[in-house]
């Protein structure tokens, strides 16, 4: 019977001015046990096939290719520039434009572009935070006029636990602020911390914006997942995860962040879940506003996100105890924390597709006629938005199956990636099968709990 049940979908629209993202407020009525069971089933394959093939395998298949030179800098800081230019057009539109969030760029351009689209990008393609950093062409504009040093050395022992602060305050305020998406209010948020990270980058010079900048820092370690990067003076091509394989262990702070982005990013769909408004008392056919799951949802944003890194953290030291390979836990967190970032990847490409289905649409709209003024830029005059695709199970199955893909492809790499940076810190097959064994029982009842997260009711 459920097989030839329809998809039902409620899209709470009036609820939209409060959301950081369109949700996918639907009950999926497919049979998702069959496809979880066939996820976890492919993940568990990936495992057992590595353990069998032979020892360098695993390295082998993320050698990257040499492709061409790399660019010249100087295009580099174009497109800063230019990236500058759109967040000062968003923060201005913040101010100045429509009050409703889906009409307004500056939430358009933070959550649906940056936040769904170029995160997801840089972890799937590369590297283009290079490319679209809009500070650097800012402060080279400004070294270049004014010889301009920085005036203190950024302090060694800070390392990268700035970035790891300013990113909790971030899923904080994503997750749990009443109205992460009011225009005004984004806009001074938004552009206070462009002063703010500016500021701190003429203090203490590039190594700000490198180690203790939040969303640099994390775009560059989502970088580590992409196809293409600069090996040797020249751009390569991989299969995902290459770069993370061949760089060097981050330090302890950002491999915390790594690990990081996985639980802030489950927490964004737990909390959204019928389970979690139950578990704090909130009737999710009734959800009371934003304002009054503030205090529950930044108590379970850091238990998330402190109870994933001690999972981790204990799956490795019984590994590296059974194995025993003599490496101290710090060593084993710092070595294989690269391998969470498939999974926290996959997880966001799957949580948001439902919502840049949607929003992208508002995007093309606000393209087509950035200052409302009736340009129509894109010829786009007519143009309504659809949520049509979400009301027939074909599309919808479609869609989940597309989301559940994901987050399998991401464990599959994550557990190939593992594999390889077992094998690649000196340990024989044996040690390397023996020590990964308890981190792969986490990998493979995380994609359990992914896939169940995507087919969970949300209120």
């Amino acid at each position: 019977m459920r097989r030839a049940l329809p998809v039902c979908l409620v899209l709470f629209w009036g609820g939209m001015a409060r959301a950081h993202a369109s949700e996918q407020s639907f009950v999926l009525l497919l049979p998702t046990d069959v496809y979880i069971s066939a996820g976890v089933a492919s993940v568990v394959l990936t495992v057992l096939l590595l353990a069998v093939l032979p020892a360098r395998a695993g390295e082998a298949v993320f050698a990257p290719v040499p492709l061409a030179r790399r660019p010249r800098r100087a295009l580099r800081h174009g497109t800063s520039l230019l990236a500058t230019g759109i967040l000062a057009f968003g923060v201005w539109q913040g101010f100045a434009g429509a009050r409703t969030p889906m009409e307004n760029p500056m939430p358009l351009l933070t959550w649906a572009v940056w936040w769904v689209v170029l995160v997801s990008l840089q972890g799937l393609i590369g590297n283009h935070w290079r490319w679209t950093n809009p500070w650097t062409g800012v402060v080279a504009v400004l070294a270049r006029w004014t010889g301009m040093r920085a005036l203190m050395r950024y302090p060694r022992g800070w390392g990268y636990w700035p970035a790891v602060v300013l990113f909790l305050a971030f899923a904080a305020f994503l997750l749990c602020d009443p109205a992460p998406a009011d225009p005004a209010r984004l806009a001074s948020i938004v552009g206070l911390y462009w002063y703010a990270v500016l500021f701190g980058v003429l203090l203490f010079g590039p190594a700000f914006l490198l180690r203790g900048e939040m969303v640099t820092v994390m775009m560059r370690a989502y970088g580590r997942m992409g196809l293409f990067a600069q090996a040797r003076g020249r751009l390569a091509v991989g299969l995902w995860g290459w770069q993370g394989v061949v760089q060097r262990a981050p330090p302890l702070a950002l491999a915390v962040l790594m690990v990081f982005l996985l639980g802030t990013g489950s927490f964004d769909g737990l909390q959204e879940t019928f389970w979690w408004l139950g578990m704090i008392g909130v009737n999710p056919l009734e959800f009371p506003g934003r304002s009054a799951v503030v205090v529950p949802n930044l108590v379970g944003l850091v238990v998330a996100n402190l109870g994933l890194l001690a999972v981790f953290a204990a799956c490795l030291w019984l590994g590296e105890r059974i194995a025993g390979t003599g490496r101290s836990l710090r060593q084993a967190v710092c070595l294989f924390a690269p391998s969470i970032l498939p999974i926290a990847l996959g997880y966001h490409v799957a949580h948001y597709l439902p919502a840049f289905l949607v929003e992208g649409q508002y995007v093309a709209r606000m393209l087509d006629d950035p200052l409302s003024n009736g340009a129509h830029l894109l010829g786009l005059d007519g143009f309504y938005v659809t949520t049509g695709f979400f009301n027939t199970q074909d599309t919808v199955r479609r869609i989940w199956l597309s989301q559940a893909g994901a987050v399998v492809v991401g464990h599959v790499v994550a557990i190939m990636m593992a594999h390889a940076l077992a094998m690649r810190d000196g340990a024989d097959r044996r040690r390397a099968v023996l020590g990964q064994a308890p981190l792969a029982v986490f990998m493979v009842a995380y994609t359990f709990f992914g896939l169940w997260l995507l087919a969970s009711p949300r209120g």
